[in-house]
Order: C-alpha cells, then sequence, then structure tokens
C-alpha cells in the first residue's frame, strides 16, 4: 500500500462558474486557472498520481498546453486514476479536505463525493470531503480563494 498527498490552490476570478469536486457550486466568482480550475480534483489527482510514483498534475496535465484549456478537472482525475491502474494500483479511500470562507462547503460534499469516487472508480462511502475555514487568517481568510488538500491510500494489484 502507499499513500498520496495533494495540494492545490486559485483565487477567485470574476466570470467564471465555481467548480469544486465536479460540482458547480452557487457563487459570485469562480476560480482563476487554465483549465476550470477545480481546486479539489487538482488536489486528489496529485494525490493519486504521488501515490503510485508518478509525479505531478503538470506533468501529465501541463497548464502551458492548450489542449486543457478549460479543461474538465473531473476528466484529468479519472485519467489520473487510469494512469495509476495502468501501473498495477487501486485506489482505496481518498479525503479531501477544502479551506475556504465561502461558499461553505458542507452543503455540497456528498455531491462532490459522488463524483469523485466515480472518476476514481471506487464506491461513494471510500471518499471524505469536508469543509473548513482560515479563521479570518491570510489570504484565504480574507475570502481571495480556496485551497484543497487530499490523501489517497493506493494498494498494489496483481497485473
Amino acid at each position: 500500500m502507499r499513500v498520496g498527498l495533494g495540494y492545490d490552490s486559485h483565487r477567485f476570478a470574476d466570470g467564471r462558474r465555481l467548480v469544486l469536486g465536479g460540482v458547480d457550486i452557487p457563487h459570485e466568482r469562480g476560480l482563476a486557472g487554465h483549465s476550470d480550475a477545480d481546486a479539489v480534483a487538482h488536489a486528489l489527482t496529485d494525490a493519486v498520481l504521488g501515490a503510485a510514483g508518478l509525479g505531478d498534475i503538470g506533468r501529465h496535465f501541463p497548464p502551458a498546453d492548450e489542449r486543457y484549456r478549460d479543461a474538465d478537472s473531473i476528466g484529468l482525475l479519472e485519467r489520473a486514476a487510469h494512469l495509476a491502474a495502468e501501473h498495477n494500483y487501486q485506489v482505496i479511500n481518498a479525503d479531501v479536505t477544502v479551506v475556504c470562507e465561502t461558499p461553505k462547503i458542507g452543503a455540497h460534499a456528498a455531491a462532490m463525493c459522488e463524483r469523485l469516487a466515480h472518476a476514481l472508480g471506487i464506491a461513494p462511502s471510500f471518499v471524505s470531503v469536508k469543509g473548513k475555514t482560515n479563521e479570518g487568517m491570510g489570504w484565504i481568510g480574507a475570502g481571495e480563494g480556496v485551497a484543497a488538500m487530499a490523501v489517497v491510500l493506493v494498494d498494489r494489484v496483481e497485473g
């Protein structure tokens, strides 16, 4: 078994929709980024790739590559899970913490678990998503953006 840790953060930006964990969330601003800027999916993608010893999201889906402009980050997560499987690793479970002042994550956590689990090829009961604030501290506490941390357990499968 191996563990992977992922982190991502994005600033809020006007004129974009807010996508977290593959779920469109009503909010006055979305997140700035080359893809759909889904910080949750990006952190989880890094965790999966790291657990399988395959580097990071930028190595596989570089932001300078126009193929990934406005990309659906759930699709990137799904591709990362497939890459891990090609190297004989199966995701066992995932845990994600989203840090932001707004929006509140709790109302959307179950939908995020469903979307993330589907991309990872596991049951939603093996995915956890929770929200925390930054207690008004720093750029996240000032409401300037969102950060996400993810940890994944993978197991080696016979291939």
